[in-house]
């Protein structure tokens, strides 16, 4: 099953994932290039996270937030840089759903319907978010644990190594994740 995820976004997910740490220090992290440079993956892993549409923005400003305050904090013999801020963005997701869970939000309220349209022929666009939908509710399917792994590895393409060094679990968790999201996904 594809949730959707171009090959495009998956070379730039490979390509920052395999610069050597030696290049970012620390000290030399630029937050205005970090945001410039992750903002759309922060968006789409927290899209894919659960976070809900209309709080993408705000979740993601928290991300950064944390990469602010936090960066003398990043060490890079630890990990990449993105694996550092897939960590924020997951604590942040986690939260936010954890919060939407004890507070749920009213799904008729008016502000909430998406009322977008196709430009050429001026008709709901339906579809896109009836995939959409279908996508993110294939994912709320998943606990937190088989969603990472599976939104990690099926979305964002990365390989089970890099998975699990994200994630920080052994390589045969990782896999024992991938086969049960995968047969949850099917069904």
């Amino acid at each position: 099953m594809s949730v959707g995820n171009s090959e495009r976004d998956r070379e730039s997910t490979r390509e920052v994932l395999s610069v050597t740490h030696s290049s970012v220090t620390a000290a030399s992290l630029d937050v205005d290039d970090v945001v410039r440079t992750h903002a759309p993956y922060v968006v789409r892993t927290l899209r894919h996270l659960g976070v809900s549409e209309r709080d993408l923005d705000d979740v993601a400003q928290e991300v950064f937030l944390v990469v602010h305050r936090r960066k003398d904090t990043w060490d890079p013999a630890r990990g990449a840089l993105r694996t550092w801020i897939y960590g924020i963005c997951l604590r942040h997701a986690l939260h936010h759903r954890r919060h939407h869970a004890r507070h749920p939000v009213d799904p008729t309220d008016p502000g909430l319907l998406d009322t977008a349209t196709d430009s050429a022929s001026g008709e709901p666009v339906e579809r896109a978010r009836d995939a959409r939908w279908l996508g993110r509710w294939v994912l709320e399917q998943l606990d937190d644990d088989k969603r990472a792994v599976f939104v990690l590895y099926e979305i964002e393409g990365l390989s089970m190594e890099e998975v699990t060094t994200v994630l920080g679990c052994p390589l045969k968790t990782g896999y024992s994740r991938l086969h049960a999201a995968r047969a949850i996904v099917k069904d």
